[in-house]
């Protein structure tokens, strides 16, 4: 499926629901104890946040299939550079996900859990979205992340101002 730009991105039901599907993944991603599937959740968070886009902006355009990040540099500019961050860690989660042991740190891991954070934060921006996610009090690795990004350990809000 290619897609063309829209004007405006309008959040539906299928891209607050894929928004959801990518909070949900980050959720597995930071409770995940090994790096390489911590890796891959974290990953897959953000192509699920890249199809929530998707979703919002594209009109499907069914002559060629191409890839969820190539659609993503078309449809939205401004995030071509984190598209193109997250389509060249596609074959380390590939082969993270194939239990290929040393395919990743565990410090590329928890760097991508930041960076697939950050990515949701944005698209949540993009589409008007505000909504809070309250993850599991125990886990010690969201304190950590956290505290880096200067949050309370059991809640990483999604402030996004409210379109008029």
């Amino acid at each position: 499926m290619t897609a063309q730009p829209t004007h405006e991105a309008h959040a539906t039901t299928v891209s607050v629901d894929l928004l959801s599907s990518a909070l949900r993944s980050l959720d597995e991603a930071i409770v995940a104890q090994r790096a390489g599937e911590k890796y891959v959740n974290a990953h897959l968070s953000a192509l699920s946040a890249a199809a929530a886009l998707l979703a919002a902006y594209a009109q499907p355009n069914t002559r060629k299939p191409t890839s969820a990040w190539v659609l993503i540099a078309k449809v939205v500019p401004e995030l071509s550079e984190w598209a193109a961050f997250f389509a060249a860690g596609a074959g380390k989660r590939a082969a993270a996900a194939a239990g290929l042991g040393g395919a990743v740190t565990p410090r590329e891991a928890d760097d991508l859990v930041r960076d697939a954070y950050e990515f949701i934060n944005l698209v949540a921006e993009k589409l008007g979205v505000t909504r809070q996610l309250v993850l599991p009090h125990s886990v010690q690795e969201l304190a950590r992340i956290c505290s880096q990004i200067g949050q309370p350990g059991n809640v990483i809000p999604l402030h996004r101002n409210k379109k008029a």
